[in-house]
């Protein structure tokens, strides 16, 4: 399958059926386990990525360690987006050649956000020129437009529906607007955003995933909260033990985990 065959295949995810269901690796053996899983496509989470290299997230340190993942995660049996937080560059053209150098991996998909490590929003201008220059050089390439309007509080429905006209317009393949979770503000913003897929972030306790597909959502997406689930697994896991208790019995095996280090494994 060529690479064009690749990335039609996942822009139909966004289209047909079901929403796209996008959960979120952040090393090569979890992803390899969710595409043993069967997960179609999977993303990776910055927050993931970032603290398991003992780096903080969202201040642009982890290029080079996402860059090494995508390499790796692109031999997987799955189809892989990546979270490129603010584009790891200033200049639209630095933004531009690690979208390039993603492509020539066989990554199909990018988040890029407008959220900066202060607690502000990018100017739209500037995000516009970083989406602009990603889809000159990158066609094919499923850019994922993320504001952060409601996840900083910074502007609300009218700011993120002013974003978005404006990053659609830029050539953004779909908008993602995490930590949104008011049912009607999602279906105008559905409404408003004509022929954009919306991508919402899982929240748990919040709208469900059958109630954002009715509100016309058509990816959701579990963000860091596998990762912090596996964290929050070990440790119960540790205490257990000590503890005399029991932890689950239908773990993967050692020869399971094994088995996706050979299958997947080897190279970059």
């Amino acid at each position: 399958m060529t690479y064009a065959d690749r990335a039609h295949q996942f822009r139909a995810l966004h289209r047909t059926g079901e929403p796209l269901l996008l959960p979120n690796a952040w090393d090569h053996a979890s992803a390899a386990a969710l595409a043993e899983g069967g997960f179609p496509a999977i993303g990776t989470t910055s927050l993931g990525v970032a603290a398991a290299a003992g780096k903080a997230d969202a201040t642009g340190g982890t290029r080079q360690e996402t860059l090494r993942l995508a390499h790796g995660l692109t031999r997987l049996p799955a189809l892989i987006t990546v979270d490129i937080e603010g584009g790891f560059g200033e200049r639209p053209e630095e933004v531009a050649a690690l979208a390039a150098e993603l492509v020539r991996a066989g990554v199909v998909g990018v988040n890029i956000e407008d959220g900066r490590p202060d607690g502000t929003l990018a100017d739209t201008a500037s995000q516009c020129e970083l989406i602009r220059a990603v889809k000159e050089t990158c066609p094919d390439l499923f850019v994922n437009a993320r504001t952060d309007t409601y996840w900083l509080r910074a502007g609300g429905a009218e700011e993120t529906e002013r974003r978005a006209a404006a990053y659609r317009q830029a050539g953004a393949d779909g908008l993602f607007v995490p930590g949104l979770q008011d049912a009607e503000a999602i279906a105008e913003l559905v409404e408003g955003v004509i022929d954009v897929p919306l991508n919402i972030l899982y929240a748990p306790g919040a709208l469900s995933y059958r109630r954002l597909a009715e509100l016309g959502v058509r990816r959701v997406s579990s963000g860091s909260l596998l990762f912090r689930a596996a964290l929050h697994a070990a440790v119960k896991a540790a205490h257990s033990i000590g503890r005399g208790g029991d932890v689950p019995d239908d773990l993967p095996s050692y020869a399971d985990a094994l088995a996706l280090s050979a299958a997947y494994g080897e190279g970059v």
